[in-house]
């Protein structure tokens, strides 16, 4: 996987636009657009400010690797988790209402280094689901690599202001979804994980 294309897939899990990214930057929209055809390569400055937008090494970035070889289960960290789940660019959620199983694909997952959060909507299922069973599983899959990483645990609500700038920090397109007045609908839920493993 090259550079551009791991820049296009970071930026797609993170559901922004390619002009979203080139404001956040300062860049044209033009030069995203050729650093993901591999046309151009980022200047060393925009490279350190993609891997902190991105939650991602600079190594990651250059390197031909995709996945490092898997931590020991002991050393898997949130923000390793975070990590993985990134360069696979989706995950799925499990929850459980009514003794029913759902699963479901989600894109925005950030860590504040212990936990792990992840971001919808108050007027989605899924909440309601988490309000009634807070027992999760997530999974994701990397496709070029053939590993997964299974994560257990459990999630609550977390609507402090300290989460929701964590969240918008991570994910500006969000402040424009969530203008004053529908900061209300977004929902943000701590998982505290229980078991964790990359296989």
């Amino acid at each position: 996987m090259t550079t551009g294309e791991k820049i296009a897939a970071l930026r797609k899990g993170h559901n922004i636009t390619q002009e979203q990214l080139a404001e956040l930057l300062g860049v044209t929209r033009q030069s995203v657009s050729r650093w993901e055809m591999d046309l151009a390569f980022p200047e060393t400055e925009k490279l350190i400010r993609l891997s902190r937008l991105f939650s991602c090494s600079i190594d990651y970035l250059l390197s031909d690797v995709i996945v490092r070889d898997s931590p020991d289960d002991a050393k898997i960290t949130a923000d390793t988790c975070v990590s993985f789940i990134r360069e696979c660019g989706y995950f799925f959620l499990a929850t459980c209402s009514d003794s029913r199983p759902r699963l479901r694909p989600l894109g925005m997952i950030l860590s504040d280094g212990q936990d792990l959060f992840i971001v919808t909507d108050s007027r989605k299922s899924v909440s309601s689901d988490l309000a009634r069973n807070g027992s999760v599983e997530l999974a994701s899959y990397n496709l070029t690599s053939g590993k997964w990483i299974r994560i257990s645990g459990t999630a609550e609500k977390d609507d402090s202001p300290v989460c929701h700038e964590l969240v918008f920090s991570s994910y500006p397109v969000l402040r424009k979804k969530y203008a004053e007045g529908r900061e209300i609908f977004l929902a943000v839920y701590r998982i505290h994980p229980e078991k964790v493993s990359i296989v």
